[in-house]
């Protein structure tokens, strides 16, 4: 496992670091909570194959940095990386969010004042009411008085496997790495958690209905977190969405079945952003998924 941003820019709020890689129509990876661009060290290399993919740590996470004022909440993060892509010359792009990230990709194609979204992938993201860390049991034991690196440690443990279906998905290595950040500042993982988990969209999701542009979901069939049911209501709100259900898959699905995700994201990508043919170049075989159709369909 290896994996660190390569370059910053300073946006309103504080720092954020990022990777510019490849060549192409540019797409945007988001993390969520309490991950990093770590997430996607995977799926970097075959998206960029086709694509310029830029790779950011939210504000506040990992190698980003962020004032203690700084407002982390999605539609404070879109704003911010809507600067960034603004510095690298990019006015339209695709986004794919995961988790929190998915609520700040969905933001971004919200803002009319932002770069233009052309094309969302969003996998098991709150979306619409505010999730507090304790009302999810991910991290009950933070939402009182100032956390230590220990009690960082012990919610990352917990948060890590609720959030895999199966122990060993996440391998020690790799869960050094998305901990060491906050233990580093056990304050900012508090602060970040609780933004993050508020979704930043209308209760009802009436503004989504707006969005006239292709969306990909994708979601653990068994995520603790965000349940498939968040997954069927932004299916019902976004016209022309398709819904992906992963069976005995948890949240962490870029973990829990990379094989699986990073070859769906692709194609989606080729398919709908791209408007590439199909094409068997690096296949390996069909991508077992249960596709639901949208209501009303045979």
């Amino acid at each position: 496992m290896s994996w660190s941003n390569e370059a910053s820019v300073r946006v309103p709020g504080g720092r954020i670091a990022y990777t510019d890689v490849g060549e192409g129509r540019p797409v945007l990876l988001l993390h969520g909570f309490p991950m990093s661009s770590l997430l996607w060290r995977r799926d970097v290399p075959l998206l960029a194959s086709r694509m310029r993919v830029i790779v950011a740590d939210l504000l506040g996470f990992g190698a980003s940095d962020a004032k203690g004022s700084a407002d982390l909440s999605a539609p404070a993060q879109a704003k911010c990386l809507g600067a960034l892509l603004a510095v690298l010359g990019i006015d339209e792009v695709a986004v794919v969010g995961h988790g929190a990230g998915g609520a700040v990709a969905l933001r971004m194609a919200l803002d009319v004042e932002g770069p233009r979204v052309g094309c969302l992938v969003v996998m098991d993201a709150p979306a619409f009411e505010d999730r507090p860390l304790g009302g999810v049991g991910m991290a009950p034991e933070l939402l009182g008085g100032a956390p230590g690196p220990g009690d960082v440690a012990a919610a990352m443990g917990r948060i890590i496997d609720r959030g895999v279906s199966r122990a060993g998905r996440v391998d020690e290595e790799t869960r050094r790495a998305y901990l060491d950040p906050w233990v580093a500042d056990p304050a900012r993982f508090l602060r970040a958690g609780r933004a993050a988990l508020a979704a930043g969209l209308s209760e009802g999701g009436e503004d989504l209905a707006r969005l006239d542009i292709p969306v990909f979901l994708i979601w653990g069939e068994d995520d603790p977190f965000v349940p498939i049911d968040t997954a069927e209501r932004l299916q019902e709100h976004l016209a022309g969405s398709t819904l992906a259900l992963l069976p005995g898959c948890s949240h962490f699905v870029t973990e829990e079945a990379p094989a699986t995700v990073g070859p769906l994201v692709h194609e989606y990508l080729r398919s709908r952003y791209l408007a590439e043919g199909h094409a068997h170049a690096g296949a390996s075989g069909p991508i077992p998924v249960f596709l639901e159709r949208p209501r009303g369909e045979g």
